[in-house]
């Protein structure tokens, strides 16, 4: 096993990297006007790599705005903002060993480790891998402008993902220098500090924000803390020439308290099961990523756009592996990743009809040094299971065109031809656990088209439909075991998973205050990968059949005078088996059985007002989610419930001073709930309990130079 290595001779290399539209921030989804309140549709970057209005994209993509993502949250986790967008499922998991259970369409539900099936982008800088896994914890929510959620059969031109791509927009500087600092405090003995400083000055723009986050958490053995850093830099060398710096960097400490059994929950829905205490569950991991980005328009036609970015991760998990003493392992990470994306623009007109294009290359790579060691009561022992090294590349080509074949009628197809290798490097070979040499790799290597098109009915109600075919490759999570067994080697054998997406939605503007789309959907996947068992804390995976998803999303907002708006959200997804197997426990999974993880009916609805003159402002929300299905076999749930959430805050101006202050409070009738599931747990432990009733107040102070 090497040694780790943060990859600085790169960093030289990466500033000559070109950045481009990602820079675009979503604008606000309502303007004011002498005549009242006009609803407009938010620019988006993410569906065509440059700026247009969502309402023209033949694509279901929302926009999470500024306020929604920090108003009242504690700006910790990625579900907090994403539980409003249809279509995706975030889920509270109330604890932070494990990252935030992301889902869409169903993609990515039974995911154990991280986001798997969408590909998470900040500023167009992946914080996904090449392997298809994703860590979206080292989002620094406090420095965000907004977040653009796509779904459907247009992701698959972001590389090897079927469920969608969310992208995190961070904030432009201020056009003076402002300096702020803010503190929270919550339930929980929960507390949060952060300072920032931003501004421009001859030329350069700066955003550098630090914050310090703990928690004792709402349930036993549940503590965490997290350290977190952004600093971003944008130099304008010329009026085409712009170069940016963005670094990331977070430090995370959480006890686990991992899931309850259905008895368990019934005792004592805060308590972490006997062997949790005794193997002390916990994770400690941190990160940094350096991204160097440069835009330069050549011509009025043409320009050139290329991301890199370079970074180190170090991942320390204790985890159970018996249900009833503090037999575990630890199992150790330490990362390097890297990568490019490097595209060419060009727009102009084909038969006197405007056309834009982009054609691009990427290549990324990780390489994880692992360890797998037993523990004893939490505390590491000399007895090695595991001694290898993980090499994951990705290297692909892709094309995206729109071309407005006539006034009403707009056509998008693209392309992208995706090849993954995974490879293992086993150094453990002889010893009491060795089962060999396991070394080995495998290649995936596919091509996704997708086409769609927009119809312009009036300029108020657009008609669009889109197919393309998705292709999601096994990730070193699911491929780490072929069995449960102590010396088990790899799973090399795992097929990626494709499949057919088709689309077909309206968008319309109603009257001049409110805006709805409405979009239906249909999935066809075959060799969906799928748990296989779970247990002694390894889970095995293999592929099903066919599954399909079927559903429809439907979003509506709308803003009246007064400063009163009103939006809600809708999501029916129907997932399900679609072919009768056996897996490897000769356990028979029925056709008909619905994919564990995700939820038939999920609604979001919320009131807000603002009170200009006293810079008042509150919000009621509530969210309903049904039953889900725990396991594949569908032979428990975690049942239905709804809750809601209030906000109100104040903002002052006071000459060069800005003040605000809110508060918050998340389950107002204290209602009892499982806010996440563990699909399959081997233990039949699935469920994680939520809060009840909890607060949040807030206090910032910006001054002004």
């Amino acid at each position: 096993m090497h040694k780790s290595r943060f990859h600085l001779k790169l960093i030289p290399l990466a500033v000559f990297s070109i950045w481009g539209s990602s820079a675009a921030l979503a604008e606000e989804a309502s303007v004011e006007t002498q005549e009242g309140v006009h609803v407009v549709s938010p620019i988006v970057v993410t569906a065509t790599r440059a700026a247009q209005k969502s309402f023209d994209l033949p694509v279901a993509i929302d926009v999470v705005s500024k306020e929604n993502i920090q108003d009242g949250l504690p700006q910790m986790t990625l579900s907090e903002s994403l539980i409003r967008v249809p279509g995706i499922t975030a889920q509270n998991r109330s604890q932070m060993a494990q990252d935030p259970q992301i889902s869409t369409r169903g993609f990515g539900a039974r995911s154990a480790f991280g986001v798997r099936g969408i590909r998470v982008y900040v500023d167009g800088i992946p914080l996904s891998f090449p392997d298809g896994s994703g860590q979206p914890g080292s989002v620094d929510l406090n420095v965000m402008q907004g977040i653009e959620v796509m779904r459907g059969p247009f992701s698959a031109l972001y590389g090897n993902s079927s469920g969608g791509v969310v992208q995190l927009l961070t904030e432009n500087a201020p056009a003076g220098h402002e300096l702020s600092a803010g503190v929270l405090f919550g339930s929980y003995d929960t507390r949060r500090e952060n300072v920032r400083a931003a501004g421009t000055a001859d030329g350069l723009e700066y955003l550098v924000n630090y914050s310090n986050y703990s928690s004792d958490g709402y349930r036993d053995h549940s503590r965490n803390k997290k350290e977190q850093g952004t600093a971003k830099f944008r130099f304008n060398l010329n009026e085409d020439t712009k170069l940016t710096t963005l670094i990331n960097w977070f430090d995370q400490e959480a006890d686990d308290p991992i899931g309850l059994r259905r008895d368990e929950v019934r005792a004592d829905r805060k308590q972490a099961p006997p062997n949790a205490l005794l193997a002390d569950t916990r994770v400690s991991r941190s990160q940094t990523q350096v991204g160097f980005n440069l835009e330069h328009k050549i011509n009025e036609n043409n320009s050139i756009n290329l991301i890199s970015y370079v970074g180190n991760r170090k991942n320390e998990q204790y985890l159970s592996i018996n249900p009833t003493t503090g037999l575990g392992r630890a199992s150790l990470i330490d990362r390097e990743f890297w990568g490019t994306d490097l595209r060419w623009s060009n727009k102009g007109n084909l038969f006197s009809r405007p056309y834009n294009i982009s054609l691009g290359i990427t290549y990324g790579k990780m390489s994880d040094d692992r360890l797998d060691i037993g523990a004893n009561n939490g505390i590491k022992t000399n007895a090695l299971n595991r001694d290898e090294e993980n090499i994951a590349t990705n290297s692909d080509k892709y094309i995206q065109a729109q071309w407005s074949v006539f006034d009403n009628l707009d056509l998008h197809l693209g392309a992208r031809r995706t090849k993954v290798k995974l490879e293992i490097d086993d150094n453990f070979i002889t010893g009491t656990n060795s089962n060999g040499d396991n070394s080995g790799s495998v290649t995936y290597e596919k091509t996704t088209p997708v086409i769609g098109a927009v119809w312009k009915i009036t300029p108020t109600w657009n008609i669009y439909t889109n197919y393309g075919k998705g292709f999601e490759t096994p990730t070193f999570v699911e491929a780490a075991y072929a069995t449960t067994a102590l010396a088990s080697g790899p799973n090399l054998g795992l097929k990626p998973s494709e499949s057919r997406n088709f689309e077909i939605g309206t968008k319309a503007f109603i009257g001049d205050n409110t805006i709805a789309n409405l979009t239906l959907f249909k999935v066809l996947t075959d060799d969906e990968i799928i748990t296989q068992d779970n247990a002694a804390g390894r889970v095995t995976y293999t592929n099903a059949n066919k599954t399909k998803r079927d559903g429809a999303e439907l979003s509506i907002s709308s803003k009246f005078a007064n400063n009163i708006s009103v939006f809600g959200s809708y999501t029916l997804l129907s997932a399900k088996f679609d072919s009768t197997y056996t897996n490897a426990l000769n356990t028979t999974i029925e056709s008909g059985n619905r994919l564990p993880g995700t939820y038939k009916t999920q609604i979001y609805g919320e009131v807000a007002w603002k009170h200009q003159p006293s810079g008042f402002n509150t919000a009621f929300e509530t969210r309903y989610n049904s039953k889900v299905y725990v396991n594949d076999t569908n032979t428990d749930t975690a049942g239905s419930y709804t809750i809601f959430n209030i906000r109100a805050g104040f903002q002052q101006k006071l000459e060069n001073w800005r003040f605000s202050e809110y508060v918050r409070v998340e389950n107002i009738f204290d209602k009892d709930y499982i806010g996440s599931i563990r699909v399959n747990d081997g233990n039949a432990r699935f469920f994680e309990p939520a809060a009840g009733r909890n607060w949040l107040l807030g206090l910032n102070a910006t001054y002004i130079f």
